[in-house]
């Protein structure tokens, strides 16, 4: 989305815009915690993943 804000624009423009602007505050990230389940240690998967390049 784009939002134009013109040079002059009056106090009751510049208010519409920040309504248009205000998004929700943050995201829930603990639903997305042990969505995952590994047979393996993350940081050897990592650690094997990068050897491939070598």
């Amino acid at each position: 989305m784009v939002l134009v804000l013109k040079k002059g624009a009056s106090k009751k423009q510049i208010k519409l815009l920040e309504k248009k602007i205000k998004l929700k505050a943050g995201v829930d990230v603990l639903k997305y915690c042990g969505s995952i389940k590994l047979k393996t240690d993350a940081l050897e998967i990592q650690k094997s993943l990068r050897n491939e390049w070598q």
